[in-house]
């Protein structure tokens, strides 16, 4: 018999396995300062892509105004325990209601966190008898709520619409068996690639296969679609989406979470979301700067404006200049490159160091082997100067990638 312990010291996971290494500069950096186009790290000013601020509501001053006065009416503590005992208020039921009608929803439930509002949600609406068919690439939040269904489960390959059609068909053979029902998981935007999920291709299905839609939008919130109403609205399909996951950690820069749908479906995630049922409501501050955030959304076009007017800058000047950006139809931008992870850090430390940018880094086992992404997140605050600086910034860098200046055969050491 074996310590469970022993194991973990012997195998920390494919990232953990760089803790040493890599902890406090390449993970678990530590950007200071306030949120903004540019942040401190290590003690110098950077120019900040990493923080998913969309909208540049995360400082604005209404927000910070009705933030500070909530906190100061409330304090953090109101409501005390779970709202099915004693967390239920009126502006939760307020912002809820605000939710439902900005997805043209019959209704939606405010949820404590996005990552375990997604797994509870999809984990809640299936049994056994069930069968879910979900993306390849969906979100790690995705792939644990399908694993907390006790039923099948089949995965089709990313936006592949052959193999979900395959899919769907070991699905349906299943379910003539069991007596179940077939629940499609997928996302509006997919936040590595930034490439938004076949949602009009996968809904056409759906009389044939008998099929409900879950649809995590976390990156297409706030951030595409008519007054930022997300992936359905911007591929003309909201309506058959029945079930719809948004987030307030990306274009609303707060905490929480939602999901939106006919009302039988939310009444039911009510009252059967393990996750929201045992936890403590979300405090007063949140929900009433939630609910001045998504006004804000609806009432003011210009932060949406202004950050495609950053992102088409940066991807279009980003691919004229050679760069692969992969599929992206969204703000989120990938630049792929050629190398391993000694060249990544490499790159990473000439990047921060040299260059004053700070953009997340992406290796194995997140993207293929020899691949680098570098992710970059535009922002409504963002300037144009600054993807210009960061564009001939990169092109500096591509040349030294090629010349073998940043070549490691393993990770850099930065102390």
């Amino acid at each position: 018999m074996q310590d469970i312990f022993d194991k973990i010291k012997n195998n920390r996971g494919p990232l953990g396995r760089y803790a040493k290494e890599s902890h406090g500069y390449f993970s678990f950096p530590k950007l200071e300062g306030d949120i903004d186009r540019k942040m401190t790290f290590r003690g110098k000013e950077v120019l900040v892509w990493s923080v998913n601020n969309y909208l540049g509501l995360a400082n604005h001053p209404e927000v910070r105004k009705v933030d500070a006065e909530a906190a100061a009416r409330w304090g953090m503590a109101y409501p005390m325990g779970a709202r099915m005992m004693s967390g239920q208020t009126s502006k939760h039921e307020e912002l809820e209601k605000n939710l439902a009608e900005f997805m043209d929803k019959e209704d939606a439930f405010l949820l404590n966190y996005g990552y375990q509002g997604c797994q509870s949600a999809i984990e809640a609406l299936v049994d056994r008898n069930d069968v879910i068919v979900y993306d390849s690439e969906s979100h790690a939040c995705m792939v644990d709520g399908v694993r907390l269904h006790q039923g099948k489960r089949f995965v089709f390959k990313h936006n592949d619409m052959e193999s979900f059609h395959k899919q769907l068909e070991h699905a349906k053979k299943f379910t003539e068996n069991t007596g179940g029902g077939i629940l499609v998981v997928t996302e509006g935007v997919f936040g590595m690639a930034g490439d938004q999920g076949k949602l009009k291709e996968i809904v056409a299905l759906k009389d044939a296969y008998k099929f409900r839609l879950f649809v995590d939008d976390a990156h297409g919130f706030g951030t595409i679609g008519k007054d930022g109403r997300g992936a359905g609205f911007a591929q003309g399909c909201q309506d058959a989406i029945d079930v719809y996951f948004g987030t307030f950690a990306k274009a609303m820069a707060t905490i929480g979470a939602f999901v939106a749908g006919d009302e039988q479906v939310i009444e039911f995630l009510r009252y059967n979301m393990r996750s929201q049922t045992f936890a403590k409501s979300l405090p007063m501050p949140i929900v009433e700067g939630a609910i001045k955030r998504l006004d804000m959304m609806r009432t003011q076009p210009e932060h949406k404006a202004n950050l495609w007017k950053i992102a088409e800058a940066l991807q279009s000047g980003l691919r004229e200049a050679g760069f692969d950006i992969g599929v992206t139809n969204s703000v989120v931008t990938p630049v792929f490159l050629k190398g391993n992870l000694g060249e990544a850090t490499n790159i990473t430390m000439d990047l921060r160091e040299n260059f004053s940018i700070f953009c997340s880094i992406v290796v194995y086992p997140v993207v293929p082997k020899d691949v680098i992404m570098l992710r970059l997140i535009p922002t409504a605050v963002h300037t144009l100067e600054d993807v210009t600086y960061t564009i001939e910034t990169f092109k500096k860098m591509k040349v030294k990638l090629e010349a073998g200046d940043y070549f490691a055969n393993e990770i850099v050491n930065w102390r």
